[in-house]
């Protein structure tokens, strides 16, 4: 303060000076400038003895000057390993993967599948995944205890076509393993563009073999409500995705389902990984009564927030929800919130179990965290993570449903023994063409089988199994499971008598 004050002064001295010499400056201004000269060379001096001072007092006084970001001991340790990597190791660093994996490293540290870093590339796609359509082969995935597990293919996409499942575990993409990684950093590897080859090994559980699958990448458009009328009245609508615009896609089908004389519905969330929480909320507000719990949400400190019905949903509209083990997050909401707030039955097996939400921030450079910020609960206040939601009615879906998934590019033919082959012979007798046995022994008997199988689709009859002949095989399989869908059967029962 002294040296300012002493600036301050000089400024008066000077004011005083000029105002009191004023009518002198005509007779002696030669002499006056010269002065004037020397005293702004004086006070340019001062000025820079104050910053001088003023930078020492800061640097060794006892009140530090306050840098950029508060400065965290929690971080010394950090700092210092930052800083003796880069000073010393073997080679030059490339900052911003250090701190891009100093931060990936604090997130895996949580231990929560549903926590992720992402680049800003791993960013893009996370967006894009609830846009109109990206391009890859449409499976939601997770990582659980090390692994990357499929939580549902996506309707239609290359992922079902190859007949991939929930709780196939993905070990390897192209020959490279995927232990360890994030689901963001599998899908960034899974994914690609359009026509594109992609390999996964795929580990199914109860089976002892891992299988690889050869899928085509393709566009995979986010079309997240079918519908379709069924029998007697009764509507069936499957929603694979909660999406940005899955809830006008559904009214738009329901009036359209309507038209055609719909008066009960079968919703379908078999397999939906689930997606956005307020499409959930205003799907889920369709069908529970206005004011009516939907989910309770409840922070780290135990605060709960309440979110109620907010349109006029139609108790009394006859409907039953189908569910699964590949039922997750959205699809739980919108099914425990039609159960215990609407008196929905619920038909199919026991769902997923993910009770946890999510929010994402995006940081300047684009790249993003998305991370777990409290627990949902059912309007009963049930958390049902890693439990799921028991359905009313349990029914498991024909035996074959489950088969393991046969290679395309693995030519299975006469003399050839192995668990495909079993699995082929079990796909066989089950739409129709009796292989003899089931034992995983490739004889005369199953090479007639499939002749004749290749014969009636017009492929060529060589009794080989491999490419467009397995491919067909596989396409038959899910035909047959969807024309004996025990699960969809079920519904239609329960429906019938809701109807009466």
């Amino acid at each position: 303060m002294k040296v300012v004050k002493t600036l301050d002064e000089q400024n008066v001295e000077q004011e005083k000076f000029e105002h009191e010499h004023e009518h002198e400056t005509d007779k002696k201004s030669g002499y006056f400038h010269i002065k004037k000269f020397h005293f702004i060379l004086i006070l340019f001096f001062l000025v820079l003895l104050s910053t001088g001072i003023t930078g020492f007092a800061l640097s060794f006084g006892e009140e530090k000057v306050i840098t950029v970001g508060t400065e965290r001991s929690e971080f010394d340790k950090l700092y210092s390993a930052y800083d003796t990597l880069k000073s010393g190791y073997f080679e030059e660093l490339d900052q911003k993967k250090l701190i891009n994996g100093a931060i990936d490293g604090m997130v895996k540290a949580l231990d929560d599948p549903y926590t992720d870093y992402m680049s800003v590339e791993e960013a893009e796609q996370f967006h894009s995944s609830i846009d109109a359509s990206f391009q890859g082969i449409g499976a939601e995935i997770q990582e659980k205890d090390g692994h990357i597990m499929i939580v549902s293919p996506i309707k239609g996409a290359p992922a079902e076509k190859a007949g991939l499942k929930p709780n196939d575990i993905i070990t390897m993409v192209d020959g490279k393993s995927l232990q360890g990684m994030t689901s963001t950093q599998a899908v960034a590897i899974i994914r690609g563009k359009k026509g594109t080859k992609v390999e996964l090994t795929i580990q199914r559980p109860g089976t002892a073999a891992p299988v690889k699958v050869p899928i085509i990448r393709d566009n995979i458009p986010i079309e997240t409500v079918y519908g379709e009328m069924v029998e007697d009245g009764i509507a069936k609508v499957q929603i694979t995705s909660f999406s940005k615009n899955t809830s006008k896609e559904l009214v738009e089908k329901l009036n359209e389902l309507q038209k055609q004389g719909m008066k009960g519905l079968v919703l379908d969330l078999r397999q939906n990984p689930g997606g956005l929480l307020d499409e959930a909320i205003s799907i889920s507000s369709m069908f529970v009564p206005k004011g009516k719990l939907i989910l309770k949400v409840e922070d780290r400190n135990g605060k709960t927030e309440e979110y109620p019905s907010q349109n006029d949903g139609d108790p009394d509209f006859p409907l039953v929800v189908l569910i699964d083990k590949g039922s997750a997050s959205a699809s739980e909401i919108l099914a425990g919130a039609v159960s215990e707030s609407a008196g929905v039955k619920l038909v199919g097996e026991n769902s997923f179990g993910k009770g946890t939400v999510q929010t994402a921030k995006d940081f300047p450079d684009n790249s993003n965290i998305k991370f777990t910020t409290a627990k949902w609960l059912t309007p009963n206040g049930n958390w049902i993570h890693k439990k799921g939601i028991k359905p009313d009615f349990e029914v498991p879906l024909p035996e074959y449903a489950s088969l393991p998934i046969i290679n395309p590019d693995k030519e299975l033919k006469l003399s050839s023994s192995s668990t495909e082959v079993e699995s082929a012979q079990k796909m066989l007798k089950a739409i129709g063409y009796d292989p003899g046995r089931e034992d995983g022994f490739f004889d005369e008997k199953t090479q007639e089988a499939v002749i004749s199988f290749q014969t009636a689709n017009n492929l060529p009859a060589d009794g080989v199994l491999k490419g467009d002949s397995t491919f067909k095989l596989m396409e038959k399989l899910r035909e047959q499971i969807q024309n004996n869908d025990t699960q969809l059967q079920k519904a239609i029962e329960v429906l019938k008598e809701e109807m009466k």
